[in-house]
């Protein structure tokens, strides 16, 4: 059986970071070429698969309409024989991702998902850190994190993960005492959970319900959800979080209180510095995770 003609595989790669980078001169850099090695590389596979992949002007190289076509159609592919690769070699060092999570989001809902990614790419691992402070040292002692924020610092390229509703979760035998609706009295003698990362949460939650004046008998502070959510199980309190996260602890022992819904001022998303997403494991932990919906 005859073996099919390949294309120029330094050319293939040549237009893989050029696109992916979005830029020329970034895609040189990232492959120690002059810019206009690079060009060459790239006319070679135009030559190869007799199409023109990019427009050029001055200094700029945007993507044709079958260049687009090309890339979704061999993306995957080059992917896949990377890892084919990767998987088969000895000398290919690991890959190390330095990522910034909330304690929580990881046990709920990153940890279940980082199997099927070590799978996909079995040199990426990833240091996890869970201290403070995760947004600030984005770009300098981390490579990425999955934050709590009302918005991210827009210098940052950043992904929303969800859309929340804040919810007061309590244990059910604390339910039964309060009632099934909203009695000012007694739940101003109730001490209330707020997590550091939340503090607008019970604002909002207070607002909705018409108890804008309610002074609880103490607000006690937590930086630990699965803490907050452990407390909260033991009768210590109400904890003011999302709905995600009394669905993800999967706990009989917590209930929603009052069933009532308040739109969540807060949201997950990851975060990166835009440079950052040329780096390797960046890269494939964004693409393998955070774009599929994490």
């Amino acid at each position: 059986m005859p073996v099919r003609r390949l294309p120029p595989l330094r050319a293939l790669e040549a237009f893989m970071r050029t696109v992916r980078s979005g830029s020329a001169r970034s895609a040189a850099d990232e492959l120690g070429l002059s810019p206009s090695a690079l060009s060459r590389r790239i006319a070679n596979l135009e030559d190869f698969v007799g199409k023109k992949l990019f427009t050029r002007a001055r200094q700029s190289m945007q993507l044709t309409d079958e260049g687009h076509n090309f890339y979704e159609a061999v993306s995957p592919h080059f992917d896949a024989l990377a890892r084919a690769v990767e998987g088969q070699s000895e000398k290919i060092s690991l890959l190390r991702l330095h990522l910034g999570v909330l304690p929580l989001f990881g046990s709920q809902r990153l940890f279940p998902r980082l199997g099927e990614l070590r799978r996909l790419h079995p040199l990426l691992h990833i240091d996890i850190d869970t201290g403070p402070h995760l947004e600030d040292r984005v770009g300098d002692t981390l490579d990425a994190a999955i934050i709590l924020s009302k918005g991210p610092d827009t210098s940052l390229h950043a992904v929303r993960l969800d859309y929340n509703k804040v919810h007061a979760i309590t244990s059910r035998t604390l339910a039964e005492q309060l009632g099934p609706a909203p009695d000012p009295e007694k739940l101003s003698r109730q001490t209330f959970l707020i997590h550091n990362e939340l503090p607008e949460s019970f604002v909002a939650w207070k607002r909705e319900l018409g108890l804008e004046d309610l002074e609880p008998a103490a607000i006690d502070h937590y930086d630990s959800g699965q803490l907050l959510l452990a407390a909260a199980a033991e009768g210590l309190g109400i904890a003011i979080m999302h709905d995600d996260h009394l669905r993800r602890a999967d706990d009989s022992r917590l209930t929603d209180l009052y069933g009532v819904e308040v739109e969540s001022p807060y949201s997950y998303w990851f975060v990166c510095k835009p440079t950052a997403l040329e780096e390797r494991p960046v890269r494939l932990f964004h693409d393998g995770l955070v774009r599929a919906g994490l």
